[in-house]
């Protein structure tokens, strides 16, 4: 198992990607406390991984409230005894396609100030239980944004754009600690909205401006990507895994591309 013994703390846990990769992650043999807004989105993923026969915790939590993440990070290191790996996969309801010319200011910050402070809130949280003898693995997410010129999507590209510079710093920051920082960054996943991801209404309007449903503009998003497929959550969730172990213990202040070529790195 590649997460024999390890402790990871989810952020997010009860969304796709996080829920996904909390599924992985026990499987690989990781204690995992998952934590999010809703109780009951992560229950479920809790009932499936104790019925798989891993181990999994859960908590209500506010990734926004500072004091809410740093007292559910000490609560995990008091009872693990330390924290192995973190990942923030909590999303943002937030615009995309709007021009600047009809953007108000409060839109455009809204995706910079959330998926970035909520990225400081839990790196911040989680760090000082990280690392020295046994390596620490913060995992981060973005998107083709970050790099992408698309009219359309200022306050997304700069909340990417946000994340992968924030992971990059981080690492040279905690690399002295034994602590590794890691960004991925997938495409649209193509069966993200099928399991009740935000994406789904996030890429409606675009589906319906070119008059198209939502699945039949994922089929024309995996056309111009070099693979001609997305990615898929368990994509995302198995790469997760291989980051977060030993394996990829030289790994750190990296994007892990995972767009099946929309963006050549």
């Amino acid at each position: 198992m590649l997460l024999q013994d390890k402790t990871a703390v989810i952020y997010g846990g009860g969304g796709a990607i996080g829920s996904a990769v909390a599924r992985v992650f026990a499987r690989e043999g990781a204690r995992v406390f998952v934590g999010g807004r809703s109780m009951e989105r992560l229950d479920r993923v809790i009932s499936d991984i104790s019925t798989s026969g891993g181990i999994a915790q859960a908590s209500q939590i506010d990734v926004l409230d500072e004091q809410a993440v740093d007292e559910h990070a000490a609560m995990v290191a008091a009872e693990a005894g330390g924290i192995d790996i973190a990942l923030n996969a909590v999303s943002f309801p937030h615009d995309q396609g709007t021009p600047i010319a009809d953007l108000s200011q409060e839109t455009f910050m809204l995706p910079v100030d959330r998926f970035l402070r909520a990225l400081f809130i839990t790196s911040k949280a989680v760090a000082p239980y990280m690392g020295l003898r046994r390596q620490g693995v913060i995992l981060t997410l973005s998107a083709p944004g970050a790099t992408m010129a698309a009219g359309g999507h200022l306050g997304h590209a700069a909340s990417m754009a946000g994340t992968e510079a924030f992971s990059r710093v981080l690492a040279d920051e905690l690399g002295p600690r034994n602590i590794r920082v890691v960004c991925m960054r997938p495409h649209a996943i193509a069966d993200a909205p099928a399991v009740g991801s935000y994406t789904g209404a996030l890429f409606a309007p675009k589906a319906e401006a070119m008059g198209l449903s939502v699945k039949e503009w994922l089929g024309g998003a995996a056309q111009a990507t070099m693979l001609r497929r997305l990615p898929r959550l368990d994509d995302v969730s198995e790469t997760a895994a291989f980051l977060a172990s030993d394996r990829a213990a030289a790994m750190t202040g990296a994007v892990a591309n995972l767009t099946c070529g929309a963006i050549a790195d």
